[in-house]
């Protein structure tokens, strides 16, 4: 399933200062029975969005009025815990097209890389500068060139680069996921059948 190409994203951001935030707070196990992957942004954060009623919580980041976009900020080691897919799946369903830590966990930044999130890892002192300058200013934009492996803070022209697997910036660029890369090189792949013997 092709994803929106990810070129360069000019966006506000969501922050989110709490490290350590694992894959069952991002997308709690009850709702994991779905197999398609739309529906799990409704759920995402739910036990911190969420009041048992169902109301939502005044002072989580999600229903707060002030924040919006799609880039989501988020504390150290983001993603850990269970290797689940959904939990990426909760985020590009929310609307997150990036999310922005200083570590992630490995298996999460995949899950996010192929399903069209970029994960941008940054070092702790910048996004201590990005915290900052939202909570300076909620309508701050952030720019996350992927061409240029850079993510920058508009307001003061700070930046600094990140890293990606060139196969996987490849597919964030044109919007492929594994399936859809394959089958974009479907007549190299028969041609270099016919002339390689097996």
């Amino acid at each position: 399933m092709a994803y929106d190409k990810f070129n360069i994203l000019n966006s506000t951001a969501v922050p989110l200062p709490i490290e350590n935030v694992d894959t069952d707070q991002i997308i709690p196990a009850r709702f994991l029975k779905a197999t398609e992957r739309v529906g799990f942004g409704d759920n995402l954060f739910r036990d911190w969005r969420y009041n048992s009623d169902d109301s939502p919580k005044e002072d989580f980041v999600l229903n707060n009025d002030t924040y919006s976009g799609k880039i989501l900020v988020g504390g150290k080691n983001f993603g850990s815990g269970s290797s689940r897919e959904h939990a990426a799946w909760a985020i590009y369903d929310y609307g997150f097209r990036c999310v922005v830590s200083s570590f992630f966990a490995d298996i999460f930044r995949n899950n996010c890389l192929n399903i069209g999130v970029l994960p941008v890892q940054v070092s702790p002192a910048f996004l201590e500068e990005i915290f900052a300058a939202i909570s300076q200013d909620p309508n701050t934009t952030l720019t996350v060139n992927l061409p240029l492996q850079q993510i920058s803070i508009d307001a003061n022209a700070k930046a600094e680069n990140f890293d990606i697997n060139p196969y996987k910036k490849e597919n964030m660029t044109n919007g492929f996921d594994d399936i859809d890369y394959l089958l974009n090189i479907k007549e190299e792949v028969s041609a270099f059948s016919k002339t390689t013997p097996l």
